[in-house]
């Protein structure tokens, strides 16, 4: 037999599961985008400067901060999750402003700090957002509960029905 998941293994007949976080998905697709976002800029800055000896580092440290980005999704359900996504925001914003200060493109370069603010507002949004939407959604699925809860124990519409065309 294969192996089961705690959640499995706890799982009984007629039993609803919890809804998903809300605050999560929101999350977990901005940092997906940003993880898009930054291995194109790691491409651009490689392009333009490929003739330079640090072109490679800044490609190499542009993948790794898109790869951290991506693997931050999978960590969002800890404590710690969401401080280290505030943390790579920084990262973020800081990795565009050293590479406009590296480099000696004019105005090119340091233009790329406007997604990076605006990945921040986006990812506070996500934040902020999600937690509402999830507070909402619990609320909800209680009143869900209980509401089952109820009818599981007193006769419903149909059991009355049925008993007046029994008489």
């Amino acid at each position: 037999m294969a192996r089961q998941t705690r959640a499995q293994r706890e799982w009984e007949s007629g039993q609803t599961r919890p809804p998903r976080s809300v605050k999560a998905l929101f999350a977990s697709t901005v940092l997906c985008l940003e993880g898009a976002l930054m291995f194109f800029f790691g491409l651009a800055a490689w392009g333009l400067n490929q003739n330079e000896p640090y072109a490679w580092w800044l490609f190499g440290a542009a993948c790794a901060i898109a790869l951290l980005c991506v693997a931050l999704c999978g960590v969002l359900h800890k404590r710690w999750g969401y401080p280290a996504g505030w943390v790579m925001q920084g990262a973020i914003i800081f990795s565009f402003a050293m590479v406009a200060l590296i480099t000696s493109q004019g105005l090119v370069v340091p233009l790329a700090v406007l997604p990076g603010i605006a990945f921040a507002v986006c990812w506070w949004y996500a934040v902020s957002k999600g937690a509402q939407l999830d507070e909402e959604k619990m609320k909800r699925y209680r009143v869900e509960e209980q509401l089952h809860g109820e009818r599981q124990g007193a006769p419903g519409p149909e059991d009355a029905n049925s008993e007046e065309n029994e008489e």
